[in-house]
């Protein structure tokens, strides 16, 4: 496997952020998305707005609506092997990866300048259908620092450390449909807040 997390020097092109292609065959690939379509995929809702993207979510489910997170119907059977992979991607049990998200990009739809939610610690994604490009940005005191990486169908990434707290990333809107599958660990905050026993 490919990876796309090093520049044309070898160098990491952000500390904590991890990727490879072909984390899957097509065969497999074609599978997941279908299974995603069958899903209740609901539009991604915010403060009273509603995005494009459609998204369901297994495991825990975060309402940005009510900024509270709870428990979602367990990760089914059909996500469990590609959950392991993406688990030993990351270096991490396959039982720390407690949150699966399911998202469809059909034309038009992006996902915004965001860090994701600080109950999360690991988030480890998979890309499916066609390329796209995760953006990321950092804060300096004129303007900001960028850096661009592609993600390639059947492509994964993880993020974790300064990748993960220190910038924010984001998808431009898509020209054609993408899915994506996201799995996230429970910070040490998330733990606490959610009532479950460090592990």
């Amino acid at each position: 496997m490919s990876g796309f997390s090093i520049d044309l020097f070898g160098a990491p092109l952000l500390p904590g952020l991890e990727g490879a292609d072909d984390i899957l065959s097509a065969d497999e690939e074609a599978a997941l998305i279908a299974r995603i379509d069958e899903q209740a995929l609901s539009p991604f809702k915010f403060q009273g707005w509603e995005g494009k993207r459609l998204t369901t979510s297994f495991g825990w489910n975060y309402d940005f609506e009510k900024g509270t997170a709870a428990r979602a119907a367990e990760i089914p059977d059909w996500l469990q092997a590609i959950k392991a992979r993406a688990a030993a991607f990351a270096r991490l049990p396959d039982g720390e990866l407690v949150q699966a998200l399911l998202i469809r990009y059909d034309p038009g739809a992006g996902i915004g300048w965001h860090r994701d939610r600080p109950i999360f610690e690991h988030v480890v994604g998979i890309s499916l259908g066609v390329h796209a490009v995760m953006r990321f940005r950092r804060r300096i005191e004129k303007g900001f620092n960028r850096v661009s990486a592609p993600l390639a169908p059947r492509s994964i990434y993880h993020l974790s450390g300064e990748a993960r707290y220190e910038w924010e990333h984001s998808i431009a809107e898509m020209e054609e449909t993408r899915w994506s599958i996201t799995f996230r660990s429970l910070s040490t905050r998330g733990r606490r807040e959610l009532y479950i026993e460090p592990a």
